[in-house]
């Protein structure tokens, strides 16, 4: 069993690698399961449509994961309440519009694979602590009970919160990875128990740029020059950013980790 997760896209320049090139990744890879965090994908980078959500399934993605800008479109709270293959973090409050994890099942229908959504409480947007939502979620979804697979997604800022929930997962889980930053990490690996990790998957998005925003403007922002603007995204070449979970199918436990780097200017 082959899952497929890809860092948060960015704007049209992310969008427009997604859309050509999954396909072929998915296929030249034996891809099983496809998970992406689609919560940056909008044209200005902050949100996510309906349109552009569903460009993400005939794509060939089984879930869409988010963050912090979930919310940052109008007509999302409306769709995420009807998609359940579109995630928002399971921390948020009680009664928030969607779902922050479910249980999806293969598209040949062999294996149910759970998905969680969760976001750091350290430097982010006021939600409930996540590790008490963490640990009330694993027991719900227990592997090999009522999925055969699972899949974290942890949008935070700070390394330590990432890397204390990937301990509470292991053994646990098939694979937890972090979003937000925008910045892979050097860390990918097997943790002691069987699950599959990496602080942070980077982007899908230029990289000749500041976290995916234009570098020209970001500097006026930083250098306080009264011509920038609002933060939009660079639209070069976009670096798929992601990692490949080769999962145990008796166990639900990764086997092998490996990381995918494709296009643009990040050096593979």
């Amino acid at each position: 069993m082959k899952i497929l997760v890809m860092g948060d896209v960015v704007g049209v320049s992310g969008r427009k690698a997604i859309k050509n090139n999954l396909g072929k990744i998915i296929k030249d890879n034996e891809i099983n399961f496809t998970i992406i965090n689609g919560e940056n994908a909008a044209d200005d980078g902050k949100g996510i449509t309906k349109s552009i959500a569903e460009e993400f399934f005939l794509a060939g993605v089984d879930v869409i994961t988010s963050g912090n800008h979930i919310w940052d479109k109008q007509e999302t709270s409306d769709y995420i309440s009807k998609e359940t293959r579109l995630l928002r973090p399971a921390n948020f409050v009680e009664g928030s519009p969607g779902n922050g994890y479910g249980i999806y099942s293969t598209k040949n229908k062999r294996f149910k694979v759970g998905v969680i959504n969760l976001m750091g409480n350290v430097f982010m947007k006021k939600t409930e602590d996540v590790f008490e939502k963490a640990k009330k979620i694993s027991e719900q979804i227990k592997l090999k009970k009522n999925v055969d697979f699972i899949v974290v997604d942890f949008h935070g800022e700070i390394t330590s919160e990432k890397m204390a929930i990937g301990h509470f997962f292991d053994g646990i889980s098939t694979g937890v990875f972090g979003t937000h930053t925008h910045v892979p990490t050097a860390d990918t690996r097997i943790l002691e128990k069987g699950t599959a990790y990496q602080t942070d998957l980077g982007m899908c998005g230029d990289y000749n740029s500041v976290i995916g925003m234009n570098k020209e403007n970001s500097l006026k922002k930083f250098f306080k020059d009264k011509n920038a603007t609002k933060h939009f995204p660079a639209e070069g070449e976009a670096t798929l950013s992601g990692i490949i979970i080769d999962a145990n199918q008796e166990t639900g436990l990764a086997k092998k980790i490996s990381r995918l780097i494709q296009g643009g200017s990040l050096i593979r």
